[in-house]
């Protein structure tokens, strides 16, 4: 089924192939075409290709499948792409064939003629037929599909029919599409073999442990590969009507809180300061506090904390699925920990060496710290000693933070449980303190704070250090109410997170753990920025 790469087409002369559609994967002669240099020029633009920063060897068609209904038929093609300097990459692109020319202009692939009738291959989720035939077929999905294309759907899927569908915009990795502005199918692009992990969780979460405040799973499309493994190819959830995401409105808060320094005339020096990871209720917080942030914010962070503890309360509480059930620290988990850390850390120090030219400031002087410090960071990595640790470990988020979170009516919705981009799927789904998520999301905090300050800088009169000094302050409430929620909310369920000094090395462990990730990011793309993780590594190791 594999095609090298071996024609080079002419765009403007478009190849006349006489077989019908529904045969056309079955030309040797037209995938050979398809898959030379036209569909590279295509892939390498697309948003959704996350292939940018290696070179493209070339594409395989490593699978082909039909998605239909009745005589209508699309392809769905899942391309291997080689590189010359990484490992490969699977994608998934749908086809369609259109003669009509007017239609879809910026998403052709190739011009082609079948049985002399001239027309375009193109991306057959452009076409409105298309989303149709999937939106029916997993409404019409039957229990225990035996076929190779398996449509899925939960009970909370039926009585509609299809209205309307329309591109989502905006997304990088994925392509998904809202219909009848009720339902929201992930196409996913990059494609693994085995089953997605935002599949696995979002059914889990809400088919099985019916916890509320994710986007209801509704149905899915999958395919078995020639090794029998399922590969996810969509996945539908309810569409949550919201305000936008919890990154967009915590920076609109923060605005708020940063300009109320001038407002209330607070004395930065003067704000008394609470000690790290000191778990807090609102009425523990100084009136000066309260008076210069204003309560609002603090009541959202304590909602925040009560549903990402009911997050991983649902996620701690299976007992079948062993996929989901909660294990212990052992020598094999600590293994793959430290050496996924110590490469990664590795990976930032020469990074950090290569682009200290572009530092300048509080981040030049704090990458300094990091490279003198350097043995002491790598030493925090390697002494993760699981004997001592007698907590559990969770399947969790992976990528929690501010922007995986949907507001609505005061309260909120987490989604998106791909994991993080740069992981492999299996490390993906590799059970990890719930800590972890919860640094994650300290780390969304830290961000939201230095961005207010980067993004609205003219409109404080304090100096960048008083506000960032401001915003230290202001953090550590942030991390000491969540806290103050979430352990009592955690315990309360009898989830073991463990005792009070192992959370504590936990959560500084993740937190520097995501800083040192978070680096490599900044560095590349925009250095300015490179202050905020390295304040993160420096507020680690100076406690």
């Amino acid at each position: 089924m594999s095609s090298r790469k071996s024609t080079t087409v002419d765009i403007k002369t478009p190849y006349n192939f006489n077989v019908q559609w529904e045969e056309l994967m079955e030309d040797k002669s037209f995938v050979s075409a398809f898959l030379s240099d036209v569909l590279e020029k295509y892939i390498v633009k697309q948003r959704w290709y996350g292939g940018k920063s290696s070179k493209l060897k070339y594409i395989e068609l490593s699978e082909y499948f039909r998605i239909q209904q009745n005589e209508e038929v699309y392809y769905g093609l899942i391309l291997e792409i080689n590189f010359y300097e990484a490992f490969y990459q699977h994608y998934f692109l749908p086809i369609a064939f259109v003669t009509d020319d007017d239609f879809a202009k910026d998403d052709r692939i190739l011009p082609i003629s079948i049985q002399n009738q001239k027309g375009h291959i193109i991306d057959a989720i452009n076409l409105e037929a298309f989303r149709r035939v999937v939106f029916e077929r997993i409404l019409t999905a039957v229990p225990k599909d035996r076929t190779r294309v398996q449509y899925k759907k939960s009970d909370l899927f039926e009585d509609c029919k299809y209205e309307s569908s329309r591109f989502m915009g905006m997304e990088q990795s994925n392509t998904s599409i809202i219909y009848n502005e009720k339902y929201v199918l992930k196409f996913f692009r990059r494609i693994y073999a085995d089953r997605n992990p935002d599949y696995e969780m979002s059914r889990f979460l809400s088919d099985k442990k019916d916890f509320k405040n994710t986007p209801a799973y509704l149905g899915s499309m999958q395919i078995k590969d020639q090794e029998n493994t399922n590969i996810t190819i969509a996945l539908m959830n309810e569409l949550v009507p919201n305000e936008g995401d919890a990154w967009d409105y915590m920076l609109k808060e923060l605005h708020k809180v940063f300009s109320n320094l001038e407002y209330k005339r607070i004395k930065i020096d003067k704000l008394p300061k609470t000690e790290p990871f000191l778990r807090l209720g609102i009425s523990e917080v100084p009136p000066q506090i309260i008076d210069w942030a204003g309560l609002n914010v603090f009541s959202k962070i304590q909602t925040l904390a009560k549903r990402t503890a009911e997050m991983h309360i649902a996620l701690g509480s299976e007992f079948e699925d062993t996929s989901f059930t909660p294990a212990r620290f052992n020598g094999d988990y600590t293994v793959w920990l430290k050496n996924r850390l110590l490469y990664q850390f590795q990976n930032r120090l020469n990074a950090v060496e290569n682009n200290l030219h572009k530092l300048e400031g509080l981040a030049l002087e704090l990458a300094n710290e990091f490279l003198e410090k350097k043995n002491e960071i790598r030493k925090r990595f390697v002494n993760f000693d699981w004997t001592k640790l007698k907590g559990e470990r969770l399947r969790v988020h992976g990528d929690y933070h501010l922007g995986q979170i949907l507001v609505k009516d005061d309260d909120f919705y987490i989604l998106d449980f791909e994991g993080e981009p740069e992981s492999t799927i299996r490390d993906r789904k590799v059970k990890q303190p719930p800590l972890k998520d919860v640094a994650g999301l300290f780390r969304s905090f830290h961000y939201a704070i230095y961005a207010t300050i980067f993004n609205n800088g003219e409109h404080y009169k304090q100096s960048q250090e008083e506000l960032f000094e401001a915003g230290e302050i202001l953090y550590q409430y942030f991390i000491g109410l969540f806290l103050g929620t979430y352990v009592v909310e955690i315990q309360n369920a009898n989830i073991n997170i463990g005792y009070q000094q192992e959370r504590i090395f936990l959560l500084k462990y993740s937190l520097l753990e995501k800083a040192v990730y978070e680096l490599g990011y900044e560095l590349n793309s925009r250095p300015r920025w490179a202050v905020i993780p390295l304040k993160g590594i420096s507020n680690i190791i100076n406690h």
